[in-house]
Parts: structure tokens; C-alpha cells; sequence
């Protein structure tokens, strides 16, 4: 069987190994797998490797951040003429299924390829956390690893200079990343895409903080609205309707309120792609590679239109259609962060 293998939307560590585990264990079933390169865009402009991958290929991988595949935010559905063009290579090179390593956007592409007819199976990749249907997904330990290391940095600047410090930290429409990274860098503060906060409650307690210890940490995620704060406007939609964030600059609104508010020198630090970089964690090595392992047997049995996943320490199989939603941190992770932050 020849089977296509793509990795689209923002890359993360784990997908090196996931391609990796996939490759490996479809070799077991004489599976030919062969490389979509560039995402969604590779097989709308027929970017696809000559050979199958090989062992050779990807025994590199394990350690390596970023994508072997190359990746792209390419909607094929965005447009008539890609999706004709994507339905025209996917017969020109012979796939008999296609396997994606995304988030919601990329995954709900391969959802909706499946309700055509199309045999495809799905590996979910997000640094955010917040696919659904998943207990975890690869990129999102690695990432808030990044995140706590880069708080515990700042934390010495700003003992050091008296200062409030804002880091703000990826996340759209969810907050997995600042709740945990919040909690394990000790934050005084989280500000969550999930809830509107209460931007004069929150100084309040920054100056008691700033009393007490002389300098005080604020986490805040990119999506985390900020009702009456000053803060810019969106940039353009991508092909798949979202907003870019780039122009919000949540951290330097928030840094901006807190120091008008206080009076007390306030500086923010935006990680950025900072989070998507680097080797991935021993925890997203596993869990990318035992999706792999898993995804490759799915295809064996021809169990598709489905998304592997994990479910307590278990790989299990959900519907592709079921798990391409978005998910928010519960409101009970959420009290329990604000147990450390009211003190």
C-alpha cells in the first residue's frame, strides 16, 4: 500500500518523531511511505518525494525539533481550484491513504477528504494543547518547558530591578500553555483566553505582591481578551479563517495597564516562536512516537477516518470528526490556579 505522510499548521517538537514511529512500524506491514512535503501545499502543488522513506531516513529523527515533511497553513478547501488540484495528485502519485500530523485546522482537512471517499487517518499535533478528544497532544510539554525555563530567567530581572514582568505566551482560544506554565514558573497572575479578566483586581493584587516580595511575574496567553485595555488591532485571516495575533500585543497592553495603574516599571516579553523550538522532551518523544506506531497500524487494518490519540497512558482510536474541535481548560483547572494566585 502507498501511503502520503504530511505534517501541516505551526510545527512543534514531536513531529520528527511521530514521521519516525509511522515510517517505522508501516515498514513492518510493507507499507511504501512516502513524503508530502510542505503540508496541505504539497499535494495542491504535487511537492512529493520521489522515494518512499526508509530507515535511513528517519532514525534521526527521535532527537530533532521541527519537521523532517516541512509544513504549511495551506487550506486546500480554501479554494476550488487547489482542491481539484489536490484530488488530482493524491490519484497522480497513487496514495491509497494519506496520514496528517496536525492540529484542528490540518485534521479537519483530512476530515472532510475522508467524507469524500478518501482513506485517511490523523496524528494530533498542537504546542496549545487543545485538540479534542485527546488527553494530550506531542509539542505541548515541550513547549511548556520552554516556557517555565524562560519564566524562571525573567524572574531574576525582575528581583533584581524591582520590576512587574509580563511573558506572554502562545494560545488562541486556549490557555493550557500560560495555566501550566503560570502554575509551575510561580506566576502572581494568569490571564486566560477562557475568561475576561478583571484588570483592576488584578493590579490590586500585583501591589500587595509587589509589597510583599518586591517584584511580582504575570503570565498571559496571546488570545486573552482584554476588555477596556487599549489593546491593537488583529492583523489579516489566514486560509482558514483565523486572525492573526501578531498585532494584538496582549503582553505590552497588559505591561502598559499595569504600569498607568501601579506606577510601578512594568516590562513584558513576547516567547513567540521561542515555544515551538528545539528537541522535544522525553514525554513528547514517547507519546509522538507511540501515535506513529499506532497510526501506522490503522492504516494496515484500514481503520479509517480515525484520529489516534491518548486516553489516560492507552493509544485509542476516536473519530476523525468527533476530535477536529477546539477544547478550553476547564473552569475546575482554572480555580484551582487561582488558589496560588490570590495570596
Amino acid at each position: 500500500m502507498k501511503v502520503g505522510i504530511l505534517t501541516g499548521g505551526g510545527d512543534c517538537p514531536g513531529l520528527n518523531p511521530a514521521i519516525r514511529g509511522f515510517v517505522m512500524r508501516g515498514l513492518d506491514f510493507g507499507l511504501h511511505v512516502t513524503g508530502i512535503r510542505q503540508g496541505w501545499r504539497g499535494l495542491v502543488q504535487g511537492i512529493v518525494d520521489s522515494e518512499p522513506l526508509t530507515v535511513a531516513d528517519v532514525e534521526p529523527l527521535i532527537w530533532q525539533g521541527g519537521t523532517a515533511l516541512l509544513s504549511s497553513r495551506t487550506n486546500p478547501y480554501a479554494s476550488p481550484a487547489d482542491l481539484e488540484a489536490t484530488r488530482a495528485n493524491i490519484r497522480k502519485y497513487g496514495f491509497e491513504a494519506l496520514v496528517a500530523l496536525g492540529g484542528e485546522d490540518t485534521l479537519g482537512v483530512a476530515s472532510r477528504l475522508f467524507d469524500e471517499g478518501i482513506n485517511t487517518v490523523g496524528v494530533p499535533k498542537t504546542m496549545d494543547n487543545d485538540l479534542d478528544k485527546t488527553d494530550y497532544t506531542f509539542g505541548f510539554d515541550s513547549a511548556l518547558g520552554v516556557c517555565v525555563e524562560c519564566i524562571d530567567r525573567v524572574r531574576d530581572t525582575a528581583r533584581s530591578h524591582r520590576r512587574v514582568l509580563v511573558v506572554e505566551v502562545m494560545g488562541r482560544h486556549a490557555g493550557f500553555v500560560a495555566l501550566n506554565a503560570g502554575i509551575a514558573g510561580g506566576a502572581d497572575w494568569i490571564l486566560l483566553p477562557e475568561e475576561t479578566p478583571d484588570i483592576g483586581a488584578m493590579c490590586r493584587h500585583l501591589e500587595t505582591v509587589y509589597a510583599r516580595k518586591g517584584y511580582a511575574i504575570v503570565v498571559a496567553s496571546e488570545g486573552a481578551v482584554l476588555a477596556g485595555a487599549d489593546a491593537g488591532a488583529g492583523g489579516g485571516l489566514d486560509s482558514f479563517g483565523h486572525q492573526s495575533l501578531s498585532a494584538v500585543e496582549v503582553g505590552r497592553t497588559v505591561a502598559a495597564e499595569i504600569e498607568r495603574r501601579t506606577e510601578i516599571e512594568t516590562r513584558h516579553v513576547v516567547l513567540g516562536h521561542i515555544q515551538r523550538g528545539g528537541a522535544p522532551s522525553a514525554f513528547d518523544r514517547v507519546l509522538a512516537t507511540r501515535l506513529g506506531i499506532h497510526a501506522a497500524e490503522c492504516v494496515h487494518e484500514g481503520d479509517f477516518g480515525k484520529m489516534v490519540a491518548l486516553r489516560g497512558n492507552a493509544i485509542i482510536r476516536v473519530e476523525l470528526r468527533d476530535a477536529v474541535r477546539a477544547r478550553q481548560v476547564p473552569t475546575k483547572l482554572i480555580a484551582e490556579a487561582r488558589t496560588l494566585t490570590n495570596k
